[in-house]
């Protein structure tokens, strides 16, 4: 394990300053206004001519305009275009600009000017075409306002070898201060707003506007393009297409509280808005990296899904392994429980053949959830009795369930892709029918960090699945202490074919960087987030090669 300063980390060593746009004074003769920019600049989606500019004007009128200027260079010597913006309170005041017309795999400077007031510079990107010798993706997931400090997103920001951020959803958390991370929001002065779960449009608003107005959330977004998918708490916790585990009858219209959720997420982050005639929750995209990388995102939570199936109804049921196994094959295997979309599905497959098969392009995928198998070992009662006795509330009944589980050899969550099994082989299938044996799955939502081999159920090797840890949520296992949760993630390990390490105590983020030759992983891990002082650390390395016809790790 490498402990370094952030710096140091971040900059192999240099003491060269790397300028944080967004940070940065563009001319002592423009007036730049965090009064009507309160909530920074953004960009993101980008395809090789194109991408999507962000800002939120602080005024009262009803109606705006101005304008978004480019250059090539952060100091705005030159001003390359224009693009005029209008917004108005139907909106939010947020803009967009669809910035056109621009040069592929080039980087470009941004600022919008509203009155004669500038926001700060953001730096933005396209994508590459054609031979390139290298890519670097940042892949973060599950940044709870309460939990913490954002230490991870500045350390993005300030990290020079980033060429995109890959977010993988649970961008923002929708309880209210008295749930989930609320005792922490209380401690750190970062309680949730407003002061209860979000349900309307404007609580929604309201959420997104706290999450951007975090100065290292802004100072990431202001240094790269934002890749971006969300998950399920950006709606509320374990939807699907009738519902969700944190939705309740006396909440009102799911429908209404999905749709202002959505709304709001369009309105807050930079993205294409849908074609005419498309459903909002029909997000999935597909990105080329030149001759080097192709990555397709995954929709997995509203536009498909059948309802997970909860242990609470069954698990109390399942008194031998053989009821385990009819559990496992009759109910989670059940031919009726979709994950994506057949849009979503006939989209995966035309981008594979036209991407990725008989291509030397690595495949990625942007994937909310966890998709190895990922059952639970069987612990040792002198382990569970120590434990569970320094537990109560909900810590105790998880780790009382997560016991349960592994007397029966069960997996350990159900709304990953583990509860959907028929659903994780048809995603398997559309790969092979287009001979695309070589995925390479990014995964978010679990906070921890995975290394996993993906095989489908005949034992063919798919890929490879590296995860994320959180920005700030809590690992699993951290309320067991230290030593407790490294004894269970290396069972996970030891238990599961397709665990190769995993580690559920660090927040942090994955640094993902390609060549054509190989690929590595770093997981870097930064050292606190209760506290704004803070190191980086990279917990581990892992590399990887194409090997035949599929991936292996070196």
């Amino acid at each position: 394990m490498n402990k370094y300063n952030r710096r140091q980390a971040l900059l192999g060593g240099s003491a060269a300053l790397l300028l944080r746009p967004g940070l940065t004074d563009i001319s002592k003769n423009n007036l730049v206004s965090r009064e009507f920019f309160y909530h920074g600049v953004a960009s993101g989606d980008p395809d090789s001519t194109s991408v999507v500019l962000w800002t939120k004007l602080t005024i009262s009128s009803v109606e705006a305009t101005g304008l978004c200027e480019i250059s090539s260079s952060q100091g705005f010597e030159e001003i390359i275009s224009c693009f005029p913006f209008k917004t108005s309170k139907e909106k939010d005041h947020t803009v967009k600009v669809l910035v056109n017309n621009l040069e592929p795999g080039s980087i470009y400077f941004y600022r919008f000017n509203y009155q004669g007031y500038f926001s700060s510079v953001g730096r933005t990107r396209t994508l590459p075409v054609g031979d390139i010798s290298s890519l670097g993706l940042a892949v973060a997931s599950c940044s709870n306002y309460p939990f913490g400090y954002f230490n991870a997103y500045e350390a993005i920001s300030i990290d020079p070898s980033i060429d995109f951020v890959l977010h993988l959803g649970d961008y923002i958390y929708e309880y209210g201060p008295d749930g989930y991370g609320g005792l922490s929001g209380e401690k750190l002065g970062r309680t949730h707003l407003p002061g209860k779960e979000i349900l309307s449009l404007d609580d929604y608003r309201t959420r997104h506007a706290q999450y951007k107005s975090d100065k290292d959330s802004q100072a990431m977004h202001a240094a790269h393009p934002l890749i971006v998918i969300w998950d399920d708490h950006e709606v509320t916790n374990n939807p699907w297409m009738g519902g969700a585990e944190n939705h309740q009858l006396d909440e009102g219209s799911w429908e209404f509280r999905k749709k202002s959720a959505l709304q709001a997420y369009y309105e807050w982050m930079p993205v294409r808005e849908p074609e005419q005639g498309i459903g909002l929750e029909n997000y999935w995209r597909n990105f080329q990296f030149g001759n080097l990388a192709n990555l397709i995102t995954l929709e997995t939570r509203h536009s498909g899904r059948a309802q997970q199936v909860s242990y609470s109804e069954y698990l109390k049921d399942l008194k031998s392994k053989e009821d385990a196994y009819n559990f496992r094959s009759e109910i989670l295997g059940a031919a009726n429980r979709p994950m994506l979309s057949n849009d979503m599905k006939k989209f995966l497959e035309k981008n594979l053949k036209q991407s990725c098969r008989n291509s030397k392009r690595w495949c990625l995928i942007g994937n909310q959830i966890p998709m190895a198998r990922t059952h639970a070992p069987e612990i040792l009662d002198n382990f569970f009795k120590e434990k569970i006795k320094n537990l109560d509330g909900y810590d105790a009944n998880s780790f009382r369930t997560f016991y349960d589980l592994g007397k029966l050899d069960l997996p350990i969550y159900l709304d990953t892709w583990d509860g959907y099994p028929l659903a994780r082989e048809d995603f398997y299938q559309i790969s092979k029918n287009v001979d695309v044996n070589d995925l390479l799955v990014l995964t978010g939502d679990s906070h921890a960090f995975w290394q996993n081999e993906l095989f489908d159920c005949s034992g063919k090797k798919m890929g490879l699945e590296l995860g994320v840890a959180a920005i700030t949520s809590p690992g699993d296992f951290v309320s067991l202490g230290n030593d407790g949760a490294t004894l269970i993630n290396n069972q996970l390990a030891k238990h599961n074919k397709e665990i190769v390490w995993t580690n559920s105590q660090y927040n942090g983020y994955l640094r993902l960087k390609l060549t054509a030759d190989k690929g590595r992983a770093e997981y870097i891990s930064v050292t606190d987030i209760s506290s704004k002082k803070y190191d980086v650390k990279v917990i581990r390395e892992v590399e990887f090669v194409r090997s035949k016809g599929t991936l292996d790790y070196i």
